[in-house]
């Protein structure tokens, strides 16, 4: 993975800059020893994005951590994370306040984020303090630079609402949910030609309640987008998505979820939860 060229002077004199160096957290051995590459899950116990409603029932799937290429040439990842003292307000307050800073998305995993940046308009109601924490970051478009293993990629985050992305709504309720982070995206790599085509996927970080802190029950559909609230695949008929791709976005969500359980603690009570 390729680390990032290091901190700026304006940057380093954040106080919160210290985390850019600090090791906080190694990735978490068990998940990565389930997402080995050679050892890919039956697609049969994928979850099929259309079905994304079976994430709201109650216990859980039968297969909550492990990658595979489905049937129809789609990469599909499940990461299952348990964050000790962490909570729902701390998630939704860090998916508000990270995408206004560069150095914010670096202290995030270091060794693979390189920036982040948000539109004009995106960060004046980011800044709301009138807004919901939720409406700081669903609806929102982040651009992130990073390295999940196959190289640089700048990648267009759309941030959605959960009924945007087709959760039915009158199930979309504590203890079946706490919040989601969740949306589609583009990404172009570093170096591709001109007029390669972006690389789509779509994502949901489901969020629950479990004692003594929260679950991040992590989905990637690598190959899909999604339309008017409707799931929609972009990988051509005979074609699949690599499998050193979908592996290596699995093993990258550990290790950024690994140092995020342990960070997010530490950053929210430093800032006071205020999303400036």
């Amino acid at each position: 993975m390729t680390a990032s060229a290091g901190l700026t002077p304006e940057e380093e004199s954040k106080p919160y800059a210290k985390y850019y160096s600090m090791r906080l957290s190694e990735p978490d051995a068990g998940l990565l020893a389930q997402l080995r590459p050679e050892n890919p899950i039956d697609p049969e116990a994928a979850l099929a994005i259309e079905d994304l409603d079976r994430l709201l029932e109650p216990g859980y799937l039968p297969v909550e951590t492990g990658w595979c290429v489905l049937p129809n040439g789609a990469g599909y990842v499940a990461v299952h994370t348990i964050m000790p003292g962490v909570t729902v307000e701390m998630v939704n307050w860090w998916f508000a306040w990270h995408g206004l800073e560069a150095l914010r998305y670096k202290i995030w995993w270091p060794k693979g984020h390189l920036s982040v940046s948000v539109g004009d308009d995106d960060r004046a109601k980011i800044l709301d303090p009138n807004l919901p924490l939720t409406d700081k970051f669903q609806g929102r478009v982040h651009t992130v630079v990073e390295d999940v293993g196959v190289g640089i990629q700048t990648i267009d985050i759309h941030f959605l609402r959960p009924e945007d992305m087709g959760f039915d709504m009158e199930r979309f309720v504590a203890p079946n949910v706490g919040t989601v982070v969740g949306g589609f995206g583009w990404a172009s790599t570093a170096g591709a030609p001109p007029d390669a085509p972006r690389e789509p996927a779509a994502m949901c970080h489901f969020i629950r309640e479990v004692p003594g802190g929260i679950e991040f029950r992590t989905r990637f559909w690598l190959g899909y987008t999604i339309r008017e609230r409707v799931p929609v695949l972009l990988v051509p008929p005979g074609v699949s998505v690599p499998l050193e791709a979908t592996c290596g976005l699995a093993r990258h969500n550990v290790e950024e979820y690994s140092n995020l359980r342990v960070l997010l603690p530490l950053i929210y009570a430093e800032q006071g939860g205020v999303v400036a």
